[in-house]
């Protein structure tokens, strides 16, 4: 599978990540981004065997549910990937205080 396939509809899934990215706010994740929420829906699909269709690929977005969300967000903080992590302690536990809270 060419790892490029998701950059192309990436634009085209907007809508769909704003929709995300609203539902996650809403839900007292204040901090969702679309970018975040892009890159923890993607971690699966890279990992599929197969080519995905674009529907399939707008499923997997649409299925995408907090606890996915935050554990993306949990493992990247704790690897580093995250913007912005330059103090890393204080941001893991910012970040572990919005996961206890809900």
């Amino acid at each position: 599978m060419n790892p490029q396939q998701f950059d192309v509809w990436k634009d085209d899934l907007e809508p769909v990540l704003i929709l995300k990215v609203d539902e996650f706010q809403l839900l007292g994740y204040e901090e969702a981004t679309k970018e975040l929420v892009w890159q923890a829906g993607i971690q699966k699909l890279r990992k599929q065997p197969e080519f995905v269709p674009f529907y399939q690929f707008v499923n997997s977005f649409m299925r995408l549910s907090v606890t996915d969300y935050m554990n993306h967000v949990t493992i990247s903080a704790y690897r580093g990937e995250m913007d912005g992590m330059d103090s890393g302690r204080n941001d893991l536990e910012s970040l572990l205080d919005d996961v206890l809270r809900h």
